[in-house]
């Protein structure tokens, strides 16, 4: 099942179309593969958006949708008329030929911001799946070339975790999300998650990629940082000491001083 959305918009006198979709694939591979081979061959796409079958679990329950659980693309492609359309039609078709359902069309505005208010209220809705829980979020970013091994070698670690970890991402620039949702009270549970991100980063590392895409460094990821770029972090070290002598600026964060 998938759905499209078109909106026309009048831009400096001219129009200007603007499309939104969701595709189903019979696994994540296919739905990678899709991306992989789009970003390939230059269709510029605005928006590409990764959703698990879990993931998709908890939207469809959060945001009362009935989409199968199995794992989506949502895209969004601007540009002209013409040229939106050109877009769609070989997306469409590097889908099909994944083993995606084909892609649906309307054209009320308001269907296309349903759909991203449901990519959007992702967070909200995987807490849902273990009240209570203690939320870990963590991401990285890899060459789209190595995406689908990753996200491969990714979900088998996913598949044999104790706890719900849904998995989504801005595939299109090769980044990807896990919510990883431990029970607070499980000192197990959260070792397990801890190990999770560890092996999570260093695959990402080992592929050339980096310890984060989008989240940021923060206090969790600095040893990560270190591993990643050294000559780097103490270029910056060297300038926090030299700006901030007291290290009395956001200490403790993205980078260790002492």
């Amino acid at each position: 099942m998938g759905i499209i959305t078109e909106v026309t918009l009048r831009l400096y006198g001219r129009q200007e179309a603007i499309s939104a979709a969701v595709c189903s694939f019979p696994d994540v591979e296919a739905a990678v593969n899709t991306v992989i081979t789009t970003i390939q061959m230059g269709i510029p796409v605005a928006r590409i958006e990764l959703l698990d079958p879990l993931q998709i679990r908890a939207t469809n329950r959060y945001s009362k949708l009935d989409y199968p659980e199995v794992p989506h693309l949502f895209l969004e492609f601007h540009g002209t008329e013409a040229g939106v359309r050109e877009q769609t039609g070989m997306v469409q078709e590097i889908a099909l030929e994944q083993g995606g359902n084909d892609f649906q069309w309307a054209t009320r505005e308001e269907d296309r911001n349903r759909l991203w208010q449901a990519r959007h209220n992702a967070y909200p809705a995987d807490l849902q799946l273990r009240p209570g829980c203690h939320p870990i979020t963590t991401d990285v970013c890899v060459p789209i070339s190595r995406l689908a091994e990753c996200i491969s070698e990714t979900r088998k670690d996913i598949e044999k975790a104790s706890m719900p970890i849904p998995m989504l991402g801005h595939v299109g620039d090769g980044n990807f999300h896990l919510l990883i949702l431990p029970d607070p009270e499980s000192e197990s549970e959260l070792a397990e998650a801890e190990e999770i991100n560890r092996r999570l980063v260093h695959r990402a590392l080992a592929m050339d990629g980096t310890c984060t895409g989008e989240h940021g460094v923060g206090m969790g990821k600095i040893g990560f940082l270190e591993e990643e770029n050294p000559a780097g972090v103490e270029v910056m070290r060297q300038l926090k000491r030299a700006l901030d002598p007291d290290n009395i600026l956001n200490p403790g964060k993205i980078l260790n001083v002492s």
